[in-house]
């Protein structure tokens, strides 16, 4: 007889160019009444125009899974390596525009 968990299992190809990833440093999330949209974005220093790198469309149930799977990272992440800092501002999170380094004077 055949094995239940060997029929649930699923085969995941990873490509190269997909395992080099996409640098973000933003994420834009907006949803309509059947689908979550998050974008993916990539803000630098001195450029006025940001690009959305990656776009990926979620149903309401999926973009709740990630949100779990996320909350469950992140405690693991916390364990071993402390708090992550939160960064929020008066009227919610801040995007911190200053990348760490110093401000630019002329």
């Amino acid at each position: 007889m055949g094995d239940n968990k060997s029929k649930n299992q699923i085969n995941i190809e990873l490509n190269e160019e997909v395992a080099q990833g996409v640098y973000s440093n933003l994420a834009v999330i907006t949803h309509s009444s059947s689908e979550f949209v998050i974008d993916f974005v990539r803000v630098m220093p001195g450029i006025p125009k940001a690009q959305v790198k990656s776009r990926i469309i979620l149903t309401p149930e999926h973009a709740k899974r990630l949100m779990l799977a996320l909350k469950d990272n992140i405690s693991k992440f916390e364990s071993v390596h402390g708090p992550i800092k939160d960064v929020q501002g008066a009227g919610g999170p801040v995007i911190p525009m200053s990348f760490g380094g110093p401000t630019a004077q002329a």
